[in-house]
């Protein structure tokens, strides 16, 4: 459970790092739904 924990903090860590680059809305949404879904499946995934 903390390896999953961790794993989806550094991908939103990664995230945040990538919009303070870009300054740019739609990258910054495209990213955000990426990571919330790699949060969910590795979180409900098999």
């Amino acid at each position: 459970m903390k390896k999953i924990i961790g794993f989806i903090a550094f991908f939103v860590a990664v995230g945040m790092l990538i919009m303070l680059v870009t300054h740019n809305r739609l990258i910054g949404l495209i990213i955000i739904a990426l990571l919330l879904f790699v949060g969910y499946n590795c979180f409900c995934g098999e």
